[in-house]
């Protein structure tokens, strides 16, 4: 499934307590960007069709359609001087795209 770096935990977890009650972080894809698919976050309720996955203690959950894109997906977060918020290193990508938000 997906992993998360401690650093993403900690800004996931800072997230999920500002937006409120039950409201976890949602991971998907979407057709887009210039790679063909792009990578969609948001903080949301789980549904019934969510694959669930935890790691370093914070839930997130991934839509059904997208979870075999994003199997063994690992979320960083960097916030330092250079730093570009979320990254997903993607290992069944085959392309991506200079700003690291679409794959193919």
């Amino acid at each position: 499934m997906i992993t998360l770096t401690k650093e993403a935990a900690v800004k996931i977890d800072s997230m999920s307590k500002e937006s409120g009650s039950g409201k976890i972080l949602r991971i998907f894809i979407e057709p887009g960007g210039c790679s063909g698919f792009e990578y969609g976050m948001s903080m949301d309720i789980p549904k019934n069709t969510d694959k669930m996955g935890e790691c370093h203690g914070v839930k997130f959950a991934v839509d059904g359609d997208s979870s075999e894109y994003l199997k063994g997906t690992e979320i960083h977060f960097d916030d330092g001087l250079s730093g570009k918020g979320f990254e997903l290193r993607n290992p069944n990508a085959q392309t991506t795209c200079g700003c690291g938000k679409s794959f193919s």
